[in-house]
């Protein structure tokens, strides 16, 4: 069994009210900038128009 399906067993067998203090405990201690996977596909989208040429340079844009 690995390390996250352990936790996830032992944070199973606790009650609600338990499990509500696990994950702010866990939210306290992960970093802000973790990517969700709409970040990643995000990011893939980018990646892609970048290699087709599809992209603005920023002196190009009127920033005023």
């Amino acid at each position: 069994m690995s390390l996250t399906q352990q936790i996830f067993f032992f944070v199973e067998q606790l009650p609600e009210t338990e499990q509500k203090l696990i994950l702010e405990l866990v939210k306290r201690i992960s970093p802000d900038d973790i990517l969700t996977p709409d970040d990643m596909d995000d990011i893939g989208v980018a990646r892609a128009e970048y290699a087709r040429g599809e992209t603005v340079s920023d002196s190009a844009i009127n920033w005023n």
